[in-house]
């Protein structure tokens, strides 16, 4: 039975005439296949049937959202928690074979819990070169009683070689300024204007302003695990460039395609739920006309609860220009310093 929503719920769901007018625009790969005929496409397989009739050498950047190591139903079909061994031989069985569609300079992304990412250290140590691991707060979750509350999650930044694109510019917060220190009477660090005091903040590698989606959100569905937008523009703002292409083989919902078209960047998703793809299709779609990424505005990621600063600091300022940044080989690059949110 369909569920009863309250009538300010704005979750993303589809009709039955949605899944009939979406389904045609599904791809399958049965032959080897060329960047032109997957890209902006959401291929309907498991990832492990796709991976061999991938293009090599193709991809700027890898987002990887598998299953975690624990049990977990996706649209019905279930994910059961493995060995440790067990989960790490699974992961290798598919990675190993994809880093063949990364280009030299690509970059990837790999998201985990606590005890997936004992798997993920592992295998990334035998094939890339690990930068860092980000650190971010899930507020949502159910206390234990007889354990720690589980409230955070972790991204593995790793790259395919010492040649890759990073950019910290792109991705630095907004925050407001509690204790506005001045120098011969001017701001110090920070910016003074009619829509506030902010000062900007370096990208760090603990994020604290991540929003788990849910009823209220523009970009909620009814998926599991779904990753914030917001979340992925950090990623993808700093390790592309705009016409890059990005591959997401365990897609869910969309989330990675929906924000690289809003950021210009190139797509292919791969997921084996058909109801998942329909819902990226969905979202996809609503992408052409609506280009907002909750969080990010002008240029700038935001710390919560300053929607109103970021209405008047659009009107205030033009968008900024962002530089190029390349890494320097001799210094361990950091990611991003994020306060509290939207």
């Amino acid at each position: 039975m369909e569920k009863q929503r309250a009538p300010r719920n704005r979750t993303i769901t589809l009709t039955e005439q949605d899944k009939q007018s979406l389904l045609p625009l599904l791809a399958r790969v049965t032959q080897p296949v060329t960047a032109s005929d997957i890209v902006g496409r959401t291929i309907n397989q498991a990832v492990e049937t796709v991976i061999p009739l991938l293009p090599s050498e193709t991809f700027d950047l890898l987002f990887l959202d598998p299953p975690y190591n624990l049990s977990k139903t996706f649209n019905g079909t279930t994910f059961r928690r493995r060995e440790i061994e067990e989960y790490t031989e699974w992961f290798k069985s598919w990675f190993k074979p994809i880093l063949k569609t990364l280009k030299k300079t690509a970059t990837i992304y790999v998201c985990g819990d606590w005890l997936t990412s004992a798997s993920i250290f592992e295998v990334l140590t035998e094939s890339c070169i690990i930068r860092n691991r980000i650190s971010w707060e899930r507020e949502k979750g159910r206390g234990a009683k007889t354990n720690w509350k589980n409230c955070s999650e972790d991204i593995w930044f790793a790259t395919m070689s010492e040649d890759y694109y990073f950019n910290a510019e792109a991705v630095k917060l907004r925050r407001k300024v509690i204790a506005p220190y001045r120098e011969n009477g001017k701001p110090k660090d920070w910016v003074e204007n009619d829509a506030g005091n902010f000062r900007l903040t370096a990208p760090s590698n603990f994020w604290s302003d991540i929003t788990v989606p849910f009823w209220s959100m523009l970009e909620n569905t009814d998926h599991p695990t779904q990753k914030p937008e917001k979340l992925v523009a950090k990623l993808l703002l700093a390790s592309t460039r705009p016409d890059d292409v990005v591959l997401d083989p365990f897609l869910g919902s969309g989330t990675t395609s929906v924000v690289a078209k809003k950021l210009g960047r190139k797509f292919v998703g791969i997921e084996q739920e058909e109801m998942f793809c329909l819902l990226a299709e969905r979202r996809l779609m609503q992408a052409n006309d609506d280009k907002t990424i909750q969080g990010y505005s002008n240029g700038y990621f935001w710390e919560r609860n300053t929607l109103l600063e970021q209405i008047k600091n659009s009107e205030k300022e033009e968008e900024p220009e962002v530089k190029e940044q390349k890494p320097d080989p001799d210094k361990q690059p950091t990611l991003f310093d994020f306060a509290l949110g939207d």
